[in-house]
């Protein structure tokens, strides 16, 4: 198991053992004081993903194993940092998994690779591509809009401020989903031949819901009158524009064109299944999974039982 330090990561874990999988985590080297908080009888091992010598002598260690799991994602989604970690570092991955006997590989892969624009985006599509060509069985994953992902607004509202919708707020749509829930379908590709070479899209339970609805539904939640502020998509596209052409001449601002770039994605974007033939995302073409409504995720974030965990993807 890879990327088991993330939110994701952690659930797939927990997820993985209870349905009876023995698991070892290879982590990036870290502080003595700096705790996992892993399932007990959870094998951690250290070393770097990024080094192919590294996968092999301290997370193998000349050992068979049966599959892999990753939920390793580059941070940033910056170009520089997306090709070494969402592909080169998975080609390690991969090379290292054959010599260890390996027979399926299991990838937390993202939705929105159906329509590649972004450099993130293209470098996961190739990682893709080379593990289907790979030999290997494989499951890919490609979860739509995770519950954190759509949770930047709460704190807005629970302050009084408005809600945030680009454009009328119905330019996207989305089924989120859970981590625990994108966890379990994640273990479960373990033990089912229908998830087994094949690339699977998959949303919460309960229909698409626009952004504007996301909005109606936390105020429902909070107890208080909507209000809505609308950003012009057309404020997005300049910021992009700005931004890319400083990043030409001052480098820093270079991966703050990218973030906007990814921000504008999203905005404009559904994180549904494409249909290239009507030229549209289809929201019953998009497969539902799971128990976790994002209302029970709002209503706990607004009880303070659970915590806004997005770190660099934050944008509210």
């Amino acid at each position: 198991m890879v990327g088991a330090t993330g939110t994701i990561g952690r659930a797939t874990v927990r997820a993985l053992v209870r349905q009876g999988h023995e698991v070892v985590c290879f982590v990036r080297t870290r502080p003595s004081h700096d705790t996992l908080a892993l399932p007990a009888g959870v094998i951690v091992r250290e070393g770097q993903v990024t080094d192919l010598a590294s996968l092999a002598g301290d997370g193998f260690r000349g050992e068979h194993f049966d599959a892999v799991v990753s939920c390793m994602a580059s941070r940033t989604g910056a170009p520089r940092d997306a090709w070494a970690i969402d592909h080169d570092a998975h080609l390690n991955l991969l090379a290292a998994a054959r010599a260890a006997g390996v027979s399926h590989f299991v990838l937390l892969s993202a939705i929105c690779v159906q329509k590649p624009r972004l450099a993130f985006q293209h470098a996961k599509l190739a990682f893709e591509q080379a593990l289907q060509a790979s030999g290997l069985v494989w499951s890919i994953v490609r979860p739509t809009a995770f519950f954190k992902s759509i949770s930047g607004q709460v704190a807005r509202v629970q302050q009084g401020k408005s809600f945030l919708l680009f454009g009328d707020g119905t330019l996207t749509a989305c089924k989120p989903i859970s981590d625990d829930d994108v966890a379990e379908y994640l273990a479960g590709c373990l033990d089912d031949p229908a998830r087994q070479n094949r690339v699977l899209p998959i949303g919460g339970p309960g229909k698409a819901m626009t952004l504007r609805q996301q909005g109606e539904l936390l105020f429902s939640l909070a107890g208080k009158p909507p209000t809505f502020t609308h950003v012009p998509v057309a404020l997005l596209d300049m910021l992009v524009a700005v931004l890319g052409t400083l990043g030409k001449v001052i480098p820093p601002l270079a991966s703050k064109a990218e973030f906007a770039r990814i921000g504008r994605y999203y905005a404009t974007e559904s994180m549904l299944v494409w249909d290239d033939a009507a030229n549209r995302y289809d929201a019953d073409a998009t497969p539902s999974f799971g128990r976790d409504t994002l209302a029970e995720h709002y209503a706990r974030m607004l009880r303070g039982e659970t915590a806004d965990d997005r770190g660099e993807h934050a944008v509210f």
